[in-house]
């Protein structure tokens, strides 16, 4: 795929990131059932793999990374990547949200879609200061800087609240 096509498909997910689909994990009884089994239930269960049907631009899952968690990712124009993935956490007593690992492909970078899907995740969960765990590369702290203008959290760095696992 050429640069312009990489643009003009990183500008229609900028535009279309209200149209998302999600996927249920396991609910709450999915840790329990994984620790009754040892570890066996969860590991092929059908919510770890899925299909996004044709024509969704946008995706809600449960994280690969960490148990308890959600990414939200662009797939690119074939549907067979993601161009742009986060995990995220919100806990609604303690007033909280983290986002962890952005990644956004190469040829989708600088064009305003990881700050899209950042803001669409704040919409989707008003009220809540957004944070991170920390440990972020040298470069990625003006990304931050710039994502956190005008959030309340602003981004930084903070544990976790009791209410929210790390994950692996």
């Amino acid at each position: 795929m050429d640069t312009f096509d990489d643009f003009a498909r990183a500008r229609q997910l900028v535009q279309q990131t209200g149209h998302v689909y999600r996927v249920r994990g396991p609910g709450r009884w999915g840790p329990l059932l994984q620790w009754v089994s040892c570890g066996r239930w969860g590991r092929t269960d059908p919510w770890r793999t899925w299909e996004v049907p044709p024509g969704w631009p946008w995706q809600d899952t449960p994280s690969g990374n960490r148990t308890g968690w959600r990414q939200r990712a662009a797939l690119t124009a074939d549907g067979a990547d993601h161009a742009f993935a986060v995990d995220y956490a919100c806990c609604r007593p303690c007033g909280l949200a983290w986002v962890e690992e952005p990644y956004t492909q190469p040829a989708y970078q600088r064009q305003g879609l990881a700050g899209a899907g950042l803001a669409a995740l704040r919409a989707e969960h008003p009220g809540l200061a957004w944070h991170t765990l920390g440990g972020h590369l040298s470069g990625a702290r003006a990304f931050w800087d710039s994502a956190g203008d005008g959030v309340e959290g602003g981004y930084r760095p903070r544990a976790l609240c009791v209410h929210v696992e790390r994950g692996r």
